[in-house]
């Protein structure tokens, strides 16, 4: 019995210590998640949080007000391409533009079915080069939204876009890729 009454009075209280220090943290762990996981859902949209999203005149408002228009030039080449065996003819209006830093811009691509029958299709895009991308700013697109074009139809398809001022399109940088980007838009066929 003499063994209990030490272990009782020096080792119990000491593991009691020891074993409620990790419930005691992750107690107050659990207690912390629930508002930084709203917050989490919130700014992500996960677990079903609507995020509002602007309109497209909320967008040119606020590329507007975020600072006056660059002198320099950027050029924003259009290429355009089809999958392998889908039957439409698909071009941009444009080859080129040329928007300053904080402006906006719209362009077209044409989109021709050749076939005689009806196919809908869907677009996706790629910037280069990827240090452009990150501040190239898509308003309205075609892209990623289904197209139906009956036998013989053409249909002109905008886009909106703008370069937003940054490090890689100021004027006091000289790298060459800056001064350019390419917009590659392709259509893939769904049906």
């Amino acid at each position: 019995m003499a063994w209990f009454r030490v272990f009782r009075k020096t080792l119990l209280p000491s593991c009691l210590k020891r074993s409620q220090r990790p419930h005691f943290g992750s107690s107050q762990g659990s207690y912390a998640a629930v508002p930084l996981y709203q917050r989490f859902c919130q700014a992500t949209g996960y677990g079903g949080t609507v995020n509002r999203q602007e309109t497209v005149e909320e967008k040119i408002a606020r590329h507007n007000q975020d600072g006056a228009v660059s002198a320099r030039e950027i050029v924003v080449q259009f290429n355009a391409d089809v999958a392998d065996g889908m039957q439409w003819k698909f071009t941009p209006t444009q080859r080129e533009i040329r928007v300053k830093p904080g402006e906006s811009a719209l362009a077209f691509y044409t989109a021709e079915n050749q076939s005689s029958n009806p196919i809908t299709g869907v677009s996706t895009y790629n910037i280069t080069p990827m240090k452009a991308a990150l501040y190239f700013n898509k308003i309205q697109c075609f892209c990623f939204e289904e197209q139906r074009l009956l036998p013989g139809e053409q249909i002109d398809m905008p886009i909106i876009e703008a370069i937003l001022r940054n490090p890689c399109f100021s004027d006091n940088r000289g790298e060459a890729d800056a001064n350019s980007c390419n917009f590659q838009a392709r259509s893939y066929d769904i049906a």
